[in-house]
């Protein structure tokens, strides 16, 4: 055998032998006898179905979720997007008369303003109620259901002081939702938010959350007139501009408020909204569909929420109760009845009052020419019931403070630093009365200046730009016309005691009643 042929039978020998070793190894080893596609294949139908774990504890869970989603199925054919329409005529002439067909772009057009909003289904017939300041000044209100339907909406009543409109569309067979009693409403319950936030592309959205608080007056809102109610319920549900005018909604499907302001730096949702009380809103609703417009009566009476000083000065175990701070009319029912500036009401009808948007509904919708019982606390602990008769409410705006010029000693402390009020002071001279144009029989000190942190801080104004100057004209009944007065009015008074001052405001034209408690000093 040549040694080529040699050469080629041990290369053979060597391929088998490897061969046969290949076969060997994965036999030990266990290979896949297939390819890695018919492999991943097998693997997928390999895996099982896993159960639906059963978690006994998160049963509570499960049944909310299922609460909330019903809820929501249940009320949301109810709750409608609105769209507004008015036209904001400009008044800036840009170019001289006659001469706007040679700067046509220059030429004066009317500008279209549109809004959106929500509201909800009252009756079958299609009554819907909404926020005012969603269709305010508006000419033209489309009304679209949950289905996609539009309508034309017709405006049957607003009243800018409660923030609360109806409207009327033309249709029939329509899911009215079940109005709550927003008195029930307990903080801490869950509740839902169900509008249409920052316009078309998120309609119908529900939130949910809880009440957080109940009964808070919003400062940054500005009064409508004097039978504004502000008696807010406070959430965390998420409301956004476009929720104005939803329901919120209790876990029973009941409407317990009109979703209405966000309490926010940025203008979106920052953890606080606040819907106007169902029980508040169905009364207004009522009145304007019946009239179109809401009549209130009042006692003839400025109030404000009771303070720390208010409550001890009077007696009370608590801070609550209402403060007459002024009877500003001569033919105020209240003054008749025997009512005084610094009573603190207690209660009215045997209910008692809490605060000043309780009171305003208490009174506000009855009718004018009915007698109430009001219970007044007074200095010392004494309590008197007085009936007054309620007179029909003149609803004027408010004034406000305008611009006017600083006042004597404005900026230096002017006069006697009355230590124990923690402010300086000086006698209403002639300069000055003709200066703030005080009427004739208003003479006091006026205000000069208000030590910061004092005991009149935040109480008694000295700065325009904070409404100031007060003028003070009297303490604890004693007229004050000197800084003498002022010190012999303290006299009796010991350091920590309260006394009641009596204020006019010449900017607002407006006389009120403040609790101090006196500092140390003379």
């Amino acid at each position: 055998m040549s040694a080529r042929s040699l050469n080629w039978l041990k290369f053979g020998g060597l391929v088998a032998l490897a061969f046969a070793l290949g076969l060997l190894f994965a036999g030990l080893l266990d290979l896949p006898n297939r390819s890695s596609a018919q492999e991943q294949g097998r693997g997928a139908a390999a895996i099982a179905r896993v159960p639906v774990p059963s978690i006994p504890a998160a049963r509570p869970l499960q049944d909310l979720s299922e609460s909330f989603a019903a809820v929501a199925e249940h009320v949301k054919p109810s709750v409608v997007y609105i769209r507004s329409q008015r036209t904001e005529r400009t008044t800036q002439q840009q170019v001289p008369p006659g001469m706007e067909r040679f700067f046509p772009r220059f030429r004066q057009q009317p500008e279209i303003e549109q809004g959106s909003g929500s509201g909800f289904v009252v009756s079958a017939d299609g009554y819907i109620l909404t926020n005012n300041h969603v269709v305010e000044g508006a000419e033209q209100v489309t009304v679209q259901l949950l289905d996609r339907r539009e309508f034309k909406g017709k405006v049957v009543g607003t009243d800018p002081n409660t923030d609360v409109a109806v409207l009327k569309i033309d249709a029939t067979n329509l899911p009215p939702m079940a109005l709550g009693n927003s008195d029930d409403a307990r903080v801490g319950e869950w509740v839902l938010a169900i509008g249409n936030p920052l316009g078309e592309g998120l309609t119908f959205t529900v939130t949910s959350g809880i009440v957080s608080a109940k009964g808070r007056a919003l400062p940054g809102l500005p009064a409508r007139g004097q039978g504004s109610i502000q008696d807010f319920i406070q959430t965390d549900a998420a409301i956004n501009p476009g929720n104005s005018g939803g329901p919120l909604v209790s876990v029973r499907g009941e409407v317990i408020g009109i979703n209405s302001a966000i309490a926010s730096e940025t203008g979106f949702y920052s953890g606080y909204g606040f819907a106007i009380p169902i029980n508040l809103a169905r009364t207004v609703m009522n009145q304007l569909i019946e009239s179109g417009q809401v009549h209130r009566a009042a006692l003839g009476v400025s109030i404000a929420d009771v303070s720390l000083a208010d409550a001890e000065y009077v007696g009370l175990p608590a801070i609550r109760g209402v403060v007459v701070k002024d009877i500003p009319s001569e033919d105020s029912p209240a003054r008749a009845a025997g009512i005084e500036p610094g009573d603190i009401i207690v209660a009215v009808d045997g209910k008692p009052v809490e605060y000043v948007g309780q009171l305003q509904q208490i009174i506000g919708f009855r009718k004018p020419g009915e007698v109430v019982k009001v219970e007044v606390a007074r200095k010392g602990g004494a309590r008197k019931t007085f009936g007054v008769k309620l007179q029909a409410l003149a609803d004027t705006p408010q004034v406000a403070a305008g611009d006017g010029a600083e006042k004597p000693g404005d900026g230096t402390p002017g006069g006697t630093a009355m230590n124990r009020l923690g402010i300086s002071v000086e006698p209403v001279g002639t300069d000055a009365a003709a200066e703030l144009q005080l009427p004739a029989n208003t003479r006091g000190l006026i205000v000069t200046n208000v030590t910061p942190g004092g005991p009149a801080w935040d109480v008694l104004y000295d700065d325009p730009q904070r409404g100031g100057p007060d003028i003070i004209l009297s303490v604890e009944g004693q007229d004050v016309r000197t800084e003498a007065d002022l010190r012999k009015a303290l006299q009796a008074e010991k350091p920590g005691s309260i006394v009641t001052l009596r204020i006019f405001n010449p900017r607002a034209q407006s006389r009120r009643v403040e609790r101090i408690r006196l500092g140390e000093g003379q």
